[in-house]
C-alpha cells in the first residue's frame, strides 16, 4: 500500500498538471455527553475534509479524505484520518474506454459504498458496459488493504442501453463478499467450567442480478422500474417503480410502489430468523399557483406480513419558505409533525440566514403514552469571496431524553482552482 502511495504523491510531479483544483473544509461540532446523571464534559468535535483533483489532459488523479478528532477531551480511536477516495482516472482511451484504479465510489441499485480496485467502462454510441473488481475496505477508511482479499471483495457489471429516445435499458450484476471476524468468548464445558472459545463465521455474501427501465417525455410523464434478483436464495428481492404524470402544466400526480424483502447476507447469523417481506404505496398531488407557490399532498401505507402503517403528508412550497404536515398511523406507530424551513439570499449572495423549526407528538401504539419532540435550528451562510464561504449553525431539541440539548456547528469552506 506504500507503494500505491507514493505513485500518487509524485504523479503530479511527474505530469506537469494542467489544472490543479479542490476544497478545503474546516468543521467543528460541540456537544455534551453526560457520564452520569451529576456529571457531564463538554466536547468539540473538529474534521478538516479536503477534495484534490490533478488533471492533466485526460488523466485525473482525486482524491478525498478528512482527519477527525476532539479538541480537549479525546475520544476512543482519536484522531482518526479516513481515506474516502485515491484513484487514478483515464477518460477516453482510444475514445470509447474510461478506467479508474485505486480508492473509489461504487454505485449500484444494490449495494454502494467505496472499494479498492479497478473499474472499466467501454462507451460505444448509445451503449456502454462497466465492469469492476477489487476489495472491500477495511474499518474507518484507513489506507490500507484487507489481506484476505479471496473473502473480501465485490465485483460485478452494468450493461446500459439507450436504443431509442427518451428510453433507458440497463443489466447489472453484483457479487459483494464480507469476511466475518474471527472472536473469543467464554463457553461452559462439560463440567460447567468457563473455556475461552474461538467462534470462526462463514463469510457472508451479496449475490444480485438486476434490471432497470426508464422513459420520459417532458412535460407529460416519467416512469421508472427496478427489479432484483437473489441469486444465492434464487428468489426475487425487490420490485421498484415510480412515476410523474403531467394532468397540465401546473398539476401533477406522482406514483410509487415498492415491493421487497429484507437484505440479509448469505450465511449470515441473522438469516436463520424468520422475516418477511414489506409492501408500499404512495400517490400524490401537486399543484403550482403561481411562481411563489406550490401545494402538494401523499398519502401512503406499508403492508407488512399481518399489520398496515399509513402516511399522511401536505404541504406548502412559498416565497417565504416550506411548511409541511405529516401523519403516520398503524403497526409502525402514531407521529403528528409539523415543520417549517425557510432561507433567504441577501445582497447578491453575500449573506443567507436560515431557520427551521419542528414539532413532533408520537407514541408506538394505541396504549403508550405520547412523546413530544421540539426541534429547531438557526444559522447563516457567509460567502465574502468567490473560494471562501463560511456556516455557523445552532441546534435546539427537547424532549424527555434530551432535556434542552443546544448545540453548535460551524464549517469554513475554501475552494481553489488552478491552472498550469
Amino acid at each position: 500500500m506504500k507503494k500505491f502511495i507514493l505513485i500518487f504523491l509524485f504523479l503530479p510531479l511527474i505530469l506537469p498538471a494542467q489544472n490543479f483544483n479542490g476544497r478545503f473544509t474546516s468543521s467543528f461540532y460541540t456537544f455534551q455527553r453526560f457520564d452520569n446523571l451529576q456529571n457531564s464534559e463538554n466536547y468539540i468535535r473538529n474534521t478538516e475534509a479536503v477534495y484534490l483533483n490533478f488533471n492533466y489532459s485526460k488523466i485525473s488523479l482525486r482524491t478525498r479524505f478528512n482527519f477527525e478528532t476532539n479538541l480537549g477531551n479525546t475520544l476512543v480511536n482519536d484522531p482518526r484520518i479516513r481515506f474516502y477516495n485515491l484513484y487514478l482516472e483515464a477518460r477516453d482511451v482510444l475514445d470509447f474506454a474510461t478506467i479508474k484504479i485505486g480508492r473509489q465510489p461504487l454505485f449500484t441499485p444494490v449495494s454502494g459504498g467505496l472499494f479498492d480496485g479497478i473499474n472499466l467502462k467501454l462507451k460505444f454510441s448509445d451503449y456502454s458496459l462497466t465492469a469492476y473488481y477489487g476489495g472491500n475496505l477495511p474499518a474507518y477508511q484507513k489506507l490500507e488493504f484487507l489481506k484476505d482479499l479471496s473473502e473480501n471483495y465485490v465485483m460485478g457489471a452494468r450493461f446500459d442501453a439507450n436504443p431509442i429516445e427518451h428510453l433507458n435499458l440497463a443489466l447489472s450484476y453484483i457479487d459483494k463478499n464480507f469476511k466475518a471476524t474471527s472472536y473469543e468468548t467464554l463457553r461452559l464445558d462439560a463440567d460447567l467450567d468457563p473455556v475461552k472459545i474461538l467462534i470462526m463465521q462463514n463469510s457472508n455474501q451479496f449475490k444480485f442480478a438486476s434490471g432497470e427501465i426508464s422513459y420520459e417525455l417532458p412535460t407529460r410523464f416519467d416512469v421508472n422500474a427496478l427489479f432484483e434478483y437473489d441469486l444465492n436464495l434464487l428468489e426475487p428481492s425487490k420490485v421498484e417503480a415510480n412515476g410523474r404524470f403531467w394532468i397540465t402544466n401546473d398539476l401533477g400526480i406522482t406514483g410509487y410502489y415498492n415491493w421487497r424483502e429484507p437484505k440479509i447476507r448469505y450465511n449470515s447469523i441473522f438469516s436463520v430468523f424468520n422475516f418477511g417481506h414489506t409492501e408500499e404505496y404512495e400517490a400524490g398531488l401537486d399543484y403550482k399557483i403561481n411562481n411563489d407557490y406550490s401545494l402538494f399532498g401523499k398519502f401512503g401505507n406499508v403492508k407488512y406480513e399481518d399489520e398496515n402503517s399509513s402516511r399522511l403528508t401536505v404541504g406548502a412550497i412559498t416565497k417565504f419558505g416550506t411548511l409541511s404536515l405529516r401523519k403516520s398511523f398503524g403497526y409502525a406507530g402514531e407521529l403528528d409533525n409539523i415543520s417549517f424551513y425557510t432561507a433567504k439570499t441577501f445582497a447578491d449572495g453575500f449573506i443567507t440566514p436560515s431557520v427551521g423549526v419542528a414539532y413532533t407528538s408520537y407514541k408506538l401504539s394505541k396504549d403508550d403514552n405520547k412523546n413530544n419532540i421540539i426541534s429547531a435550528l438557526v444559522g447563516v451562510n457567509v460567502h465574502p469571496w468567490q473560494t471562501w464561504s463560511f456556516d455557523l449553525q445552532g441546534q435546539y431539541f427537547n424532549n424527555k431524553i434530551y432535556k434542552n440539548d443546544f448545540r453548535v456547528f460551524l464549517k469554513i469552506n475554501h475552494w481553489f482552482n488552478t491552472n498550469f
